[in-house]
């Protein structure tokens, strides 16, 4: 006869109404916690957050009424896509999704289709829709409360909790592998884990410092309470109450403006001004160049080497760098550009997108440039401009996939009780 198998904990759940955390025994039983201060800011839209051990999911509860499951990374694995294809949407494509899933009138029918689709393509785990902290900065600051509530939710019920990984350490990441393919120690310059559940991937640590848990911790349970943390912590921070009130105007709007004005100016080939604009870039990733040199083991004579052999060369192998810079020849060399202040965000995210997803959907004025840029490096992202086009494209492409029988439901994944 076995032995009765010892009670063990399912659920634990951090509730806002009674200040207390709740722990949800296998054998039914609960065990309440209050909590010495008041666990989320008067401003949080959350009512509860329940985390199931087993599964490895969290559910976010508003109070409104509305859910949002996450999945959460598992230490030491590196890639958790399970052949999922990786779709990037830029903001202007989040809005339409929002507003179809939400029941808008102004949506075309196919665009509603799309969106349903891509809506069904993440519940069957055949797809990952990640955000990106570009996603975030535009919807966060969106001063209309009811729609920014709206897309804000829309972003974090489709992600999933799937994180583009800041693309100023992308690019920190690719000039490290340049350097170190320069040197012999390794083939290939490309970014790891572009997409990914790993906690704090939003910013790089060089733009926010993140959680730490307390030192005492095991590896473990450390690594699960920063999961946990961060996930909450975009989850809150994404649905509060109060927008984030824009910042100043950026100053390299300015700068690219009088450099565009002066390029065309001047009677040279297109050959001459691609190499004024690489001076331009060269200048702007001196730091980085620099830093990223110095870590990969060049010596200061090494690093004059590398510099004195036509260096921006080495930038055609590096995905996302790579496809900034065609998108940045692309701006200078079209005579009369005009430059706004989203220009950069929308360039150094996108350009980050389609170097390592497998579709991007963006507006025209950026589609053009970056499809582009994506040929004239070989890459074999797919942009399209419309959402029903990029839906056909990867409906096809999902066909053409063998069959997965370990892909399973968000109902499958998520936390019982509360699919």
């Amino acid at each position: 006869m076995s032995k009765p198998t010892e009670p063990f904990v399912v659920m634990m759940t951090l509730d806002r109404e009674t200040s207390s955390v709740v722990l949800t025994r296998s054998d039914g039983k609960e065990a309440r916690q209050p909590m010495m201060r008041p666990p989320f800011a008067s401003t949080s839209l959350l009512a509860r957050l329940h985390y199931a051990p087993s599964l490895g999911g969290l559910l976010a509860v508003t109070r409104n009424g509305d859910e949002v499951a996450f999945e959460l990374p598992a230490r030491g694995r590196s890639n958790q896509l399970e052949r999922r294809l990786v779709v990037y949407l830029d903001q202007n494509m989040w809005r339409p999704v929002s507003d179809a899933l939400q029941g808008g009138s102004t949506v075309g029918r196919r665009d509603r289709d799309a969106a349903e689709q891509l809506a069904e393509w993440v519940r069957c785990r055949r797809i990952v829709l990640p955000a990106s902290a570009g996603h975030y900065h535009e919807t966060t600051k969106w001063s209309l409360t009811d729609k920014r509530y709206r897309l804000g939710l829309t972003i974090l019920q489709l992600s999933r909790g799937w994180q583009m990984r800041d693309p100023l350490q992308v690019r920190r990441d690719e000039i490290g592998g340049m350097f170190r393919c320069w040197l012999g120690t390794t083939d290939d310059a490309r970014a790891a884990s572009v997409f990914t559940l790993a906690p704090n991937s939003l910013h790089s640590p060089s733009r926010l410092v993140p959680y730490s848990p307390p030192s005492d911790f095991s590896a473990d349970d450390a690594f699960r309470l920063a999961a946990l943390t961060s996930a909450s912590a975009y989850i809150d921070v994404m649905l509060d109450a109060e927008r984030v009130e824009p910042g100043p105007e950026p100053g390299w709007v300015q700068v690219n403006q009088q450099f565009s004005d002066w390029l065309d100016a001047q009677k040279w080939d297109s050959q001459q001004k691609r190499r004024s604009i690489d001076a331009l870039l060269f200048a702007d990733l001196r730091r980085e160049l620099a830093e990223e040199a110095h870590a990969a083991g060049l010596s200061q004579q090494e690093l004059q080497q590398w510099a004195q052999k036509q260096p921006m060369k080495g930038f055609s192998a590096l995905p996302a760098t790579g496809l900034y810079r065609e998108m940045l020849h692309n701006r200078h060399l079209n005579r009369g550009t005009q430059w706004e202040k989203n220009d950069l965000t929308d360039m150094l995210y996108l350009s980050c997108a389609a170097g390592y997803a497998d579709f991007v959907v963006c507006e025209r004025h950026m589609r053009e440039p970056l499809e582009r840029g994506v040929r004239r490096l070989g890459l074999p992202t797919k942009v399209f401009r419309r959402l029903s086009e990029a839906v056909a494209a990867l409906g096809d492409a999902l066909e053409q996939q063998a069959p997965n029988n370990d892909v399973r439901t968000d109902r499958e994944a998520d936390v019982p009780g509360h699919g």
